[in-house]
């Protein structure tokens, strides 16, 4: 299976987090690509760098303003100054604008303020280089596409910053540009319609929020119940089921889930995505049981097995990076899901 990637990924480094107001260390940095593209490259893949595409790539997913922001909010940070103060190294929002607090067609001219516009939350720091490596992962995605496009069954596109938590015009979750949605949006042309299937720890809420009503393009996601404390908290629940009769699939898991409950609903959701015309899968590998950032139980031979479930349907496939954040196990989890995928296509 081609892999590809962007090297712009490694100009992202968030340099921490501010969780429950405390800065604390990143868990998505550079090293978990690094991870990942040691382990498919020593189980025989030669990874491919994707040409860097303009931001037009986003156009039929992200809002100007979204956009727009993103890519001079850096500059911006550093031309009010405030960089010069302790502890703002990055941009970090501490007002946010919620429907009944801001009328929406107010444009503040802080950027601290403007990062609240579009911020889900105060975890996704922006700094010197995250434009472009989010660019880059989304430019990824979309070279993934294009040689599905062209021929290719499979394509994995090895990317971070991850996306699936990116809405029309919200950012947040370690996500800055919603790589999964930019493929699915490429695929439809060539394929009519299109599934994408989220195996992510986390409930892909960006993802969900773009396709809502959509026909053409199928979400359905396995993920920690959100119910019981786990990001992204309010939404990602049994009843969404999307403003399109038949668009949206959550299949919420209690915490300690493993492999067999797990293995069941990504069975379900290999049947939701039955008739697309091509597959997207949002690859987040920390629902394994070693991973920090959640309390599900998988096992690497479960995430094998998922791939091999994906992979018997026998569509046209991209397979984009999304969480994962043990560096020990995440690139053996990742060659993993991949090597059932292509073995189910043998």
């Amino acid at each position: 299976m081609p892999v590809v990637w962007n090297s712009n990924h490694v100009m992202h480094d968030p340099s921490g987090e501010v969780w429950v107001g405390v800065r604390i260390p990143g868990t998505e940095t550079a090293p978990r690509l690094a991870r990942i593209l040691e382990a498919v490259s020593a189980a025989g893949a030669n990874p491919v760098t994707a040409p860097t595409h303009g931001a037009e790539i986003l156009a039929r997913v992200h809002s100007d303003s979204l956009v727009e922001f993103l890519a001079g909010a850096w500059q911006a940070w550093e031309e009010w100054g405030y960089t010069t103060d302790p502890g703002a190294d990055r941009v970090i929002p501490y007002v946010f604008a919620l429907p009944d607090v801001a009328p929406a067609d107010v444009v503040p001219r802080s950027p601290a303020a403007r990062a609240g516009q579009h911020a889900m939350d105060t975890m996704t720091l922006i700094g010197p280089g995250t434009w472009e490596a989010a660019l880059g992962a989304a430019s990824a995605a979309v070279h993934a596409a294009d040689l599905v496009i062209g021929g290719e069954h499979a394509v994995y596109a090895a990317v971070r910053p991850p996306g699936h938590h990116v809405g029309t015009s919200f950012y947040g979750g370690s996500c800055y540009l919603n790589n999964a949605a930019v493929a699915a949006t490429r695929l439809l042309a060539a394929f009519g319609s299109v599934a994408v299937i989220d195996v992510d720890a986390h409930h892909g809420n960006g993802t969900q929020q773009i396709f809502w009503d959509r026909s053409d393009v199928r979400y359905g996601s396995v993920h920690v119940d959100p119910g019981e404390g786990w990001f992204p908290h309010y939404v990602g629940f049994a009843g969404e089921t999307g403003g399109a009769p038949g668009s949206n699939l959550n299949l919420p898991l209690p915490p300690g889930t493993g492999d067999g409950d797990w293995l069941a609903a990504v069975a379900d959701l290999a049947g939701f995505a039955t008739g697309a015309g091509a597959l997207v899968v949002s690859l987040g590998v920390d629902a394994a049981a070693a991973d920090p950032e959640s309390p599900l139980q998988v096992s690497i031979a479960g995430y094998a097995r998922a791939g091999e479930v994906l992979g018997e349907l026998g569509l046209p496939t991209v397979i984009v990076q999304e969480g994962g954040y043990d560096l020990d196990t995440i690139g053996d989890l990742v060659v993993a899901f991949l090597t059932g995928y292509e073995g189910a296509q043998r």
